[in-house]
Order: C-alpha cells, then structure tokens, then sequence
C-alpha cells in the first residue's frame, strides 16, 4: 500500500447514491489530463470542470458545487491553499485533497489549516489517487505516509497561527467532551483507525466509530484531521521524537 488512510474507507451515501464529482486545478495541462483520464476510467468518479490558477479553481468550486477538489499547492494568480481556504469557507460540502510534488511540513501544515482533507504526492500510485478522492468524498481523511510524520513533527514547534493566546492543554478546547472521548481522541491523534481505536481499547468497532462520530459534533470538525489538530493543540498528543 502506498498510501496511509486516517480512518478507513466507509460505506457511505455517497458510495449508494450518485457519481463522486471532481474538479483538478493543476497549472500543468499534462497533468491535469491524465488525472482525468484516470478518474473519468472510473465508474464512480467523474470530472466536472479543471483549472490552471488557483482563482480558477475557486470559481469552479462555486459553480459547480463539486464533491472533490484535487488541488496542486503551487499554481499562478492564486495559490492552492488560499483557493483551498476560499472553497472550504464558502461550501460544507466541497472537499479537497491536495496533491503535490512538495511533502515539505510548511505546506502540509498551512494546507490542513486552511481546510484540507488530504495531502497525497504526484509521485503515489495512480489506484492510491483514486481511493484518497473516494476517501475524501466519504468524508474521511487520508494523507501519506511521508507526509504525516512531517505533519505531526511540525505541531511539536509551530502553535496555531491564528490563536491570540496559547492553546496548548486548553481545557476549554475540549469541554463537554467524556474521559471515554478523550481518550479516542488522543488515538485519533496518533493516526489510529476505527479498528485500531476499538482494539487499544478493547470496544468493539461500531462503539469507537461511535465515539468519533460524536467528538465530530462536539468538537465541529468536518474530517478526522480537524480531531488531529485539536488533539495536538489540546495536548493530548506530542511527537515521540
């Protein structure tokens, strides 16, 4: 496997119910064309539109209300990650995974805080690509590998940009959430599944997906990698090394 879900695929309304429906914003033709080739040889996957700048992608996004993005970090006009931030304040239902030849922490780090939910390299599997758009459009969250070591490196020496006062070990961050909740969420934090949630803690599956379901709406996180960044600014998680 080439690529390291945060939470496994599930079997959602999206899988049932119609053609997962995306649109790539690449600056190079060549590339955008043969992720829609890839994409449009799939039956549950279609692209509706594509975009060479970033404000592009953004206008898109708008008209098209599309289920995915698949964003490229670096674009002319505008950027990948101020055009994911734009898409994710202006639509809940829009998703965006980023793909990119740059795994540097400094990207992955502004990419997940302006709103993504994925962060793959061009360099992954082309099947891998397929499964983060699936991942995605489920609502789960799926990042590399390689990309998730330097994620959870950078929240050891970076607080949140956007806080006035330190967050790190706020209480208030988690109020209303169960000593049972905490817990997952600090195994959610460590990159655990569902499945491996139950087993740490000896619960069943269906009793931790649970959990994670409602840590989602006590906490108002819209993917897994939001419970990630709360449990690093909670302090409930630090690197190891």
């Amino acid at each position: 496997m080439t690529h390291d879900p945060i939470s496994a695929p599930t079997t959602g309304p999206h899988h049932q119910r119609a053609t997962i429906r995306v649109i790539l914003a690449d600056d190079q033709p060549l590339i955008r064309s043969g992720l829609r080739v890839l994409i449009n040889d799939a039956p549950d996957i279609e692209v509706v539109g594509e975009a060479g700048t970033g404000a592009e992608a953004v206008r898109l996004a708008a008209a098209h209300t599309p289920d995915v993005a698949v964003m490229d970090i670096r674009m002319p006009e505008m950027d990948g990650i101020e055009a994911t931030r734009r898409i994710t304040e202006s639509s809940d239902t829009t998703r965006v995974v980023m793909l990119t030849t740059f795994d540097d922490d400094e990207y992955v780090y502004a990419a997940l805080r302006a709103g993504a939910s994925g962060f793959l390299v061009k360099d992954m599997a082309l099947d891998s690509i397929l499964d983060a758009v699936r991942v995605t459009a489920s609502g789960d969250a799926i990042i590399a590998p390689s990309v998730t070591r330097k994620l959870i490196a950078e929240f050891a020496i970076r607080p949140d940009p956007g806080a006035t006062a330190p967050r790190r070990g706020d209480k208030a961050l988690l109020d209303g959430v169960t000593d049972r909740e905490r817990e997952v969420l600090t195994l959610v934090g460590r990159g655990l599944s569902n499945g491996e949630i139950a087993e740490e803690l000896f619960i069943s599956a269906a009793t931790a997906k649970a959990h994670v379901a409602r840590l989602f709406t006590k906490l108002g996180a819209r993917d897994r990698v939001q419970l990630v960044i709360t449990a690093y600014e909670a302090g409930l998680v630090a690197p190891s090394r």
